[in-house]
């Protein structure tokens, strides 16, 4: 007892427990670390890069090039990020059918899971937006008051103030906004597609876009009552001012002739 009373009292007693200390940590971390889902994480990666490439030769290489730097009849995707990727196959927008002023929404052709293996492997071209989780545009707890208002603000001037759409310039149109999915909106608004101007988030961030997704979900909800009766379509203050002037002006005019009518009958009676 006193032989190791002694050692625990040697000056390099205290050195030497710290050492057997670090080394029974670093085993048991070398033991237990996550090295191999790192490095599986690593391999799916690259295995769904590879297989994005296939895809990417088949369907998307005629228009927009062997290695993503653009055609004449495509623009460049160096840089655009998995998330314009995930927008516009995931809306059945591309592949493209043919040329024209602006591609329409149509049915989807890849799956789910190609379509996350384009976009790994547009991703791999150079950095851009990622494609956002679920957390990042589930409009839970979201304030949609706020979201009408930065709606209006931003958005209303081509989709209409509950998001029905409308027409621009040059055959060109701002698509209706029901039926589209959270995810979609959201990736719509960090990438800006076709005419559409991109907001990241350094411009609104994701709390306003989890706002403006709120909004657009609340008013084209089909329980979502109308407090102003007949929609019209929707479509703002034109159409509510050709059916004012249509039907007002037109039942003035058949009161006018009614009365007309009626003087007309009084005279010569």
């Amino acid at each position: 007892m006193k032989k190791l009373s002694a050692r625990r009292r040697h000056p390099l007693a205290a050195f030497v427990v710290l050492l057997l200390a670090l080394a029974a940590t670093g085993g048991l971390y070398a033991a237990f670390a996550p090295a191999d889902k790192a490095q599986a994480d690593d391999t799916a990666q690259s295995l769904a890069i590879e297989e994005g490439k296939k895809l990417y030769s088949v369907g998307c290489a005629s228009c927009h090039g062997t290695g993503g730097q653009g055609t004449t009849d495509g623009p460049s995707l160096v840089g655009v990020g998995s998330a314009a990727v995930d927008f516009q196959v995931g809306t059945g927008r591309m592949p493209a059918q043919q040329p024209g002023a602006q591609v329409p929404r149509k049915k989807v052709i890849y799956t789910q899971d190609e379509i996350d293996q384009l976009a790994a492997y547009v991703a791999s071209l150079g950095a851009g937006p990622i494609t956002p989780t679920t957390k990042q545009y589930s409009p839970a707890g979201a304030d949609a008051a706020n979201g009408g208002e930065l709606f209006r603000t931003n958005c209303a001037q081509c989709h209409n103030f509950t998001g029905e759409g409308g027409a621009l310039t040059n055959g060109k149109y701002a698509p209706s906004l029901e039926g589209v999915s959270e995810k979609h909106i959201y990736e719509a608004m960090q990438t800006g597609p076709q005419n559409m101007p991109s907001f990241p988030d350094t411009t609104m961030p994701e709390q306003q876009k989890k706002d403006i997704i709120a909004y657009v979900k609340a008013v084209n909800s089909e329980d979502s009552p109308n407090p102003g009766g007949l929609t019209l379509g929707g479509l703002g203050p034109v159409t509510e001012g050709l059916f004012a002037w249509i039907f007002g002006l037109g039942a003035l005019i058949v009161l006018a002739v009614w009365v007309a009518a009626h003087t007309a009958k009084a005279k010569k009676s």
